[in-house]
């Protein structure tokens, strides 16, 4: 039937995507609590050294959680901790967290000169040294944090053990403590007097001394009404920018994408009013030359303004961006800039919290319980428990390729709380046949054959279907709005069974009950299992019949 045939296109298509793109194996992504993660530590930094606020931390917090809502259920943990936030996500690759915590404060600003950054160690230029005259820049990748953790070489047993570096000496009297929230004030302090200074021969000698393979204390901490020395973001060059004239506030919506024209991937952004009416005026005014847009005091792409873009126009930043990267950074500056500057000061493996011992223990109670189910429906149904196996093992097919993809393409990953969501879902869908199957039996009682019974119980069945799985799904819906953590996970793959479970019962196990009715086979009494009901309609037919000849 046409219907089968549907569900078979679709069952094909999943699994074409399934082993045919991404560059990940065939297997679903895997929760903290079953496979580990990787925990960052965010430190975060004001300008003033002072000490975070509560509220600050708590808008940070919320701002983070709500960028990882936008990639997906991808099961991070964000939760303030003294002065920090720490940031937990699975697998052991720490830059999604990182770029999680990443403060995206984007300026758009003129770009005034340009040059190649100094080597580190190199010997500055000359103070008298002028900007070079503008270029277009090359394409540059997306940002990501500047500080990087970076693993220690293992030991060589057979090389002689380097020395013990000698202990770093004691800051003098009056001098900030390294580390402290007052040194790094100072740092930022220092940064903006010669990185943010309107004298021009300061301005020359900054940009011939930046070191762009230096962690960057201005990082997020730049003045947007000062002019600003600032690196690339894959420091090859230095930049000279005037003050800003957009601030990434003025962003209404990002979304990243893939330019077919020019074969890359970019990031386009949509301004508010007043932040489109500048644009629009800058780029019809300044044609010909640089606006580079400044992530966390570094330049993310610096293009040449091609011709003037009217109000109400979007904007794209380009680069060396991949599909990952270009997501990361549209959300990151999709969901607004954090009210704090941080610092990833700490990345370290978390073991898992319950283990692949869990998993086997949730998937064995899954499949008992499965066989015991099938069990039932084959003694109970015969024919129609075999529809019913076939039904949940297709049934299973999907779920498992659903789960692979959303795992490769939102982050999704899957938790014991999952697991849970999905065997309770595949339950339901069960209880959809065992529904099916009891209308068929009214109807036989009522004296109709089995291939009269099935459309006639089809039709009644399916109205009691759809009001339970309604029922089903928007309490998955309600639970995952307002819960947390994986209880949300075991939500998402509740309300995503039970739609499957209308995808299943109406495409698979109805035309497969039809065609078995058609059939002189599935119809015998000894085969279907329906001789009983079959009993009952003449035994009631023989007295109803018995009462009409006495009445």
């Amino acid at each position: 039937m046409r219907a089968l045939a549907v569900f078979t296109a679709l069952v094909a298509a999943l699994y074409a995507l399934v082993f045919f793109t991404g560059d990940k194996s065939p297997t679903p992504e895997l929760g903290i609590d079953l496979q580990g993660g990787t925990r960052v530590t965010l430190t975060a930094r004001t300008p003033d050294g002072s000490t975070p606020s509560q509220d600050s931390l708590r808008q940070a917090q919320q701002i983070i959680e709500t960028r990882v809502n936008g990639l997906g259920v991808s099961g991070s943990e964000v939760v303030i901790d003294g002065d920090n936030l720490v940031i937990t996500v699975p697998g052991d690759d720490s830059s999604q967290a990182r770029s999680l915590g990443q403060t995206a404060r984007l300026y758009i600003r003129p770009v005034v000169g340009s040059q190649a950054a100094a080597a580190p160690g190199a010997q500055p230029a000359p103070a008298t040294q002028a900007p070079t005259t503008p270029a277009p820049a090359p394409t540059e990748p997306a940002a990501t944090p500047d500080v990087q953790e970076r693993p220690f070489p293992a030991q060589d047993p057979t090389e002689p053990a380097e020395p013990s570096p000698s202990p770093a000496p004691a800051p003098a009297p009056g001098e900030p403590v390294p580390g402290s929230p007052e040194a790094a004030a100072a740092e930022i302090a220092k940064a903006k007097e010669t990185r943010q200074s309107e004298d021009p021969a300061v301005q020359q000698q900054a940009m011939a001394t930046l070191d762009c393979s230096a962690p960057d204390p201005l990082q997020g901490n730049d003045d947007p009404n000062l002019p600003l020395v600032a690196c690339s973001t894959d420091g090859t060059t230095v930049y000279l920018l005037a003050p800003s004239i957009i601030d990434g506030q003025e962003i209404s919506d990002a979304s990243s994408g893939y330019n077919t024209q020019q074969s890359r991937y970019e990031v386009s952004l949509s301004f508010k009013s007043s932040g489109s009416s500048t644009w629009a005026q800058f780029t019809a005014a300044n044609i010909g030359k640089q606006a580079a847009f400044t992530l966390d005091s570094k330049v993310v792409s610096a293009p040449v303004v091609q011709g003037a873009t009217p109000a109400g126009s979007s904007t794209s930043i380009t680069g060396q961006f991949n599909q990952t990267q270009a997501q990361e950074l549209a959300n990151t500056l999709k969901y607004g800039s954090l009210p704090l500057s941080f610092q990833a000061s700490e990345a370290e493996t978390v073991s898992a919290t319950l283990g692949l011992a869990s998993l086997e223990a949730g998937l064995i109670a899954g499949a008992v319980g499965l066989v015991l189910v099938l069990v039932y429906c084959l003694v109970y149904y015969r024919m129609l428990g075999v529809l019913t196996a076939l039904s949940l093992v297709l049934s299973g097919l999907m779920v498992y390729a659903v789960m692979v993809l959303l795992g490769r393409y939102i982050g999704f990953t899957l938790d014991l709380a999952g697991i849970a969501g999905l065997i309770i879902g595949i339950g339901m869908t069960a209880d959809s046949f065992v529904v099916f199957f009891e209308r068929i039996k009214d109807e036989m009682r009522e004296g109709r054959s089995f291939r009269s019974a099935v459309p006639r119980g089809w039709a009644r069945a399916r109205r009691t279907i759809l009001s339970g799985n309604a029922v089903s799904f928007i309490a998955a819906a309600v639970l995952y709005v307002l819960a947390v953590g994986q209880v949300r996970g075991f939500a998402f793959t509740l309300g995503l069974t039970t739609i499957l479970d209308v995808v299943v019962v109406f495409l698979v196990t109805w035309p497969l009950v039809y065609m078995a009715s058609k059939s002189r086979f599935w119809s015998k009494p000894g085969v279907n299992g329906l001789g009983a009901v079959q009993q009952v309609a003449r035994e009631r037919k023989l007295v109803a019949a018995s009462t009409s000849e006495e009445a």
